[in-house]
């Protein structure tokens, strides 16, 4: 049997267009300098770990500096114990923020 890793293409340079800042403005916002965000731009392989903060800072629109161990322990602790109660507060929290936008 053969496993084949699957590759999420995340096109940076057209978020970041789509978003209308410059590569200083996006890649900043992750811990990657501007040159480095260029290469990944231009072609370069983007680690996975940029790519997954890409897509939560950018994509999602997750303030990550908001984010603290107690919240994602009590998320862990609700799908693990509580899992109805979980699957309540998401479907909650979506339509409140489908209500908002």
């Amino acid at each position: 049997m053969t496993t084949v890793k699957t590759i999420e293409k995340i096109d940076a340079r057209e978020i970041r267009r789509k978003l209308g800042l410059n590569q200083q403005q996006f890649w900043s916002t992750l811990g990657v300098t501007q040159s480095g965000g260029s290469r990944y731009e231009s072609g370069r392989n983007m680690p996975k770990p940029v790519r997954e903060l890409l897509r939560l800072v950018h994509v999602e629109q997750i303030d990550i500096k908001a984010i603290k161990r107690e919240d994602w322990d009590v998320i862990e602790y609700l799908k693990a114990q509580e899992p109805e109660l979980y699957k309540s507060l998401k479907k909650s929290a979506r339509s409140k923020g489908k209500k908002a936008a």
